[in-house]
């Protein structure tokens, strides 16, 4: 498998978090990679940080969002944007390395609430 910087997700990052208005999430801390050659079926998954690895590293927090090319290029650019919000609401509010489960006892990353975040996006008419 092979990993390559995606700026173009990076950029849409950065409009994601600043329009939704993530006030807990520092994109420039926020690594963006394409991959290609995965077996997963996945379109696109987000990778934490440890608070060890932190520590032993002398480094902040950050986190890296990994598109999978073979399943993520072929989307419409709304469903990316699913996606890439998907991968965002993985972040905890206090920005520690760790990461949200999709099913927890204070937060659920689902298909309405990725829904209703696209759909505050889509009436700022981004």
């Amino acid at each position: 498998m092979d990993w390559f910087d995606a700026p173009d997700i990076k950029k849409e990052i950065g409009l994601l978090v600043k329009n939704l208005e993530f006030i807990h999430i520092d994109p420039k801390r926020i690594i963006c990679f394409r991959s290609h050659g995965s077996t997963s079926r996945a379109r696109a998954r987000i990778w934490s940080f440890p608070r060890i690895w932190q520590q032993a590293l002398k480094l902040p927090a950050c986190y890296v969002i990994e598109v999978l090319s073979k399943h993520f290029d072929h989307l419409s650019y709304d469903d990316r944007r699913r996606v890439l919000i998907h991968e965002l609401l993985h972040i905890p509010k206090n920005f520690s390395g760790s990461l949200v489960p999709h099913k927890g006892r204070y937060a659920r990353i689902d298909t309405r609430r990725v829904e209703g975040l696209f759909k505050i996006l889509s009436g700022k008419n981004l």
